[in-house]
């Protein structure tokens, strides 16, 4: 019963990242039905029902009778609400950076400890795309968010994932200004081997120093040091 419960929290929380880090599905969509979720997620469909009651009471999902499972249209809303930052305001990447700094280590850390096998495989794959972006010279901005919004769902934590605003306002501003600055970003993908080579030996205190070291080696770089 336990590991079954376990089965459906995680397939909860892949639904959430497609809802709140990739936005494959946005507020007012409609999800694909049972038979093709539950294939594409690679589960039973009394698995998925499970997962899915789980965001309904969460207030991410909504079941409509007869029509089918859909994004609740108020959820975007909602995830400000709860985190009390007023979507309107604009922090100075210094700030931001600056909450990086101060969390991030922590979520790799409680990542690296509780992130299942099929998230690590995910975070593994975007890595793989930032690294081909970034050697074609494409734009990274998309994939390097969802690289750390999908550390920060991985700590099943409900809190770290209210910080996902932050982190993708925080990244967008800084792969601006790294292109402006012309600084190289070939560091970034030095740094995102390095974080994953920990997490997939489940090596905690490696991954909280690997995400500090990042970090604080963007703050170098786009000289972001408050004064």
């Amino acid at each position: 019963m336990d590991k079954k419960k376990r089965l459906s929290d995680d397939i909860a929380e892949m639904l959430l990242s497609m809802v709140v880090v990739e936005k494959k599905y946005l507020p007012g969509d409609k999800l694909p039905n049972e038979i093709e979720l539950s294939k594409e997620l690679g589960v039973s469909r009394i698995t998925l029902r499970e997962a899915i009651r789980i965001l309904v009471t969460r207030h991410v999902l909504e079941i409509k009778r007869g029509k089918g499972t859909f994004v609740r249209e108020d959820y975007d809303n909602q995830t400000f609400e709860k985190f009390n930052i007023p979507p309107e305001v604009k922090m100075g990447a210094d700030d931001l950076y600056e909450i990086r700094l101060i969390f991030e280590p922590e979520i790799a850390y409680y990542a690296t400890l509780r992130a299942t096998d099929k998230e690590l495989e995910r975070i593994n794959a975007i890595k793989n795309e930032i690294e081909d972006c970034i050697t074609n010279k494409k734009s990274y901005a998309k994939q390097e968010m969802l690289f750390h919004c999908s550390i920060a769902q991985a700590t099943h934590n409900e809190f770290m994932s209210r910080l996902e605003p932050v982190l993708q306002e925080s990244i967008q501003k800084g792969v601006f200004l790294y292109e402006y600055e012309h600084v190289s970003n070939q560091d970034i993908i030095s740094d995102n081997k390095m974080i994953m080579e920990f997490m997939n030996d489940r090596n905690a205190e490696g991954a909280k120093s690997a995400m500090r070291i990042h970090i604080l080696r963007a703050i170098n770089q786009l000289k972001l040091e408050k004064k």
